[in-house]
């Protein structure tokens, strides 16, 4: 995500030379620069003009800090400036109410609404320890209320029938009644979407907004739309009261129009921003950890709170253990580390969210992708036991048979083998007295253990 964005502003905040202090002539070609580089990635020209001019004017005759550089400094007030343009910090669902609160998804056919809808569910479920229903009112597609109610299955969370011969007004005043007497925190209500906008949509949307009175109405919206989205839900925010934006498909927008300039044109704050099809991936939409990726400082608070939720801690413990005792670390251990990353998105997904990682050549990064992590897993799994306790053991007609069971080459194997033994030596390393700080030094600037530069 920002990808291309990204790659534009860490390039041209390093140009800024000069000192003491900030000046038209020291920011003017970056200030066209960032103008350029905002354009590119599809933010909408309003919201482009007052992020130049803020920045402008935060810039101009400021005394440079003794400890920065005027590159530093600027950069200062570029993540200031994007941190505003996305709303300053996360705003959370306000579900402060009688119970149920009723929360009504709206947006356009094909934008990701009745997955948007799953993933909330799942999310309100696991996170805010919330008991919630899920309806849908989509009379109009028969597909999307089975949908749901397979990804409610899914997610663990109960689905309220429906039909497509009810009224969408009816089918939600029954869904509330049972959430009531059933004592429900919160109820999830999918909504019909269209292709694009039309006043027959409004209207209906609008009198099921009137009958329901939602405490929150969310608009779902697709990130690679780019600044159509900015306008489209500024089309739906006219005509409903929007309390806050979903932004999906934000893995798929290398360029990130959508999150700088939703805000800005609606007013409304984006709540959540989905990142892939799997049913947990949908994260808080934090602005300042978003500025902070998008200017390649990395999200280590993202990642961290990640890896508290998705990291098996008792497997993590027991394999501490049994690297502390000297037991070594086996391919089955590896195999094992790797299902786990995975199970967090990927490893571009985590690599993302590291800072610095935009420095390193691209060759390394194409190492580290999760097409690469796949290949690895398959390797391993078409190992016997035997072998993966004894790496060892794997000469040439086994390397052949474990190449055709795996459908890699043999080379495949030589190189997982080789980065297999850099982990289990930085395990070691890490098992005797004061291992962490020795195998920090012993790494300096280099890559992480595992991962081999390219060749």
């Amino acid at each position: 995500m920002f990808e291309n964005l990204s790659d534009r502003l860490s390039a041209t905040l390093k140009n800024i030379t000069g000192r003491g202090r900030l000046t038209e002539d020291n920011i003017k070609d970056t200030l066209r620069e960032v103008r350029m580089a905002l354009l590119e990635a599809d933010v909408a020209l309003p919201v482009v003009r007052d992020f130049v001019a803020t920045v402008k004017e935060r810039s101009v005759g400021l005394e440079v800090s003794k400890s920065l550089t005027p590159g530093q400094e600027f950069l200062k007030i570029v993540r200031k400036a994007l941190e505003d343009a996305m709303g300053e910090a996360n705003e959370e669902l306000a579900l402060n109410t009688q119970p149920p609160a009723v929360v009504m998804m709206a947006g356009l056919q094909g934008a990701g609404k009745t997955t948007s809808v799953a993933k909330l569910a799942k999310f309100l479920t696991e996170r805010k320890k919330k008991k919630v229903l899920v309806v849908s009112a989509d009379v109009y597609r028969p597909a999307a209320i089975k949908q749901l109610e397979t990804l409610a299955k899914d997610v663990g969370v109960e689905f309220f029938p429906s039909d497509i011969s009810q009224k969408p007004v009816d089918i939600v005043n029954a869904a509330i009644a049972f959430a009531r007497t059933r004592i429900f925190d919160v109820l999830l209500v999918d909504t019909a979407g269209r292709l694009h906008i039309d006043g027959e949509m409004m209207d209906e949307i609008k009198a099921l907004h009137a009958a329901v009175k939602p405490i929150e109405t969310l608009f779902v919206v697709d990130a690679m739309t780019g600044q159509d989205a900015a306008n489209t839900a500024k089309a739906f925010n006219d005509a409903l009261p929007l309390t806050g934006v979903i932004l999906t498909k934000a893995d798929g927008d290398a360029r990130g129009g959508a999150a700088l300039s939703i805000r800005h044109i609606t007013g409304k704050p984006i709540k959540f921003i989905g990142t892939g099809e799997k049913t947990d991936a949908l994260e808080p939409f934090h602005p300042d950890r978003i500025a902070s990726r998008i200017l390649g400082m990395g999200d280590m608070l993202s990642l961290i709170e990640e890896l508290e939720q998705k990291v098996d801690k008792d497997k993590a413990a027991k394999m501490a253990q049994k690297v502390m005792k000297g037991k070594g670390f086996s391919l089955e251990d590896f195999r094992e580390q790797l299902v786990q990353m995975r199970g967090m998105g990927g490893m571009m997904s985590m690599l993302d969210k590291l800072p610095g990682m935009k420095n390193l050549p691209a060759g390394a990064m194409n190492q580290m992708g999760d097409k690469q992590f796949v290949k690895m897993e398959a390797i391993i799994n078409s190992m016997t036991q035997k072998e993966r306790e004894f790496p060892d053991l794997l000469k040439g007609s086994r390397k052949k048979r474990i190449a055709a069971g795996s459908g890699t080459q043999v080379q495949d194997i030589n190189q997982l083998l080789k980065q297999f033994t850099q982990m289990q030596k930085m395990m070691k390393q890490m098992s005797g007295k004061g291992g962490l700080m020795k195998m920090m030094r012993g790494m300096g600037g280099k890559m992480p253990p595992g991962i081999l530069p390219p060749r």
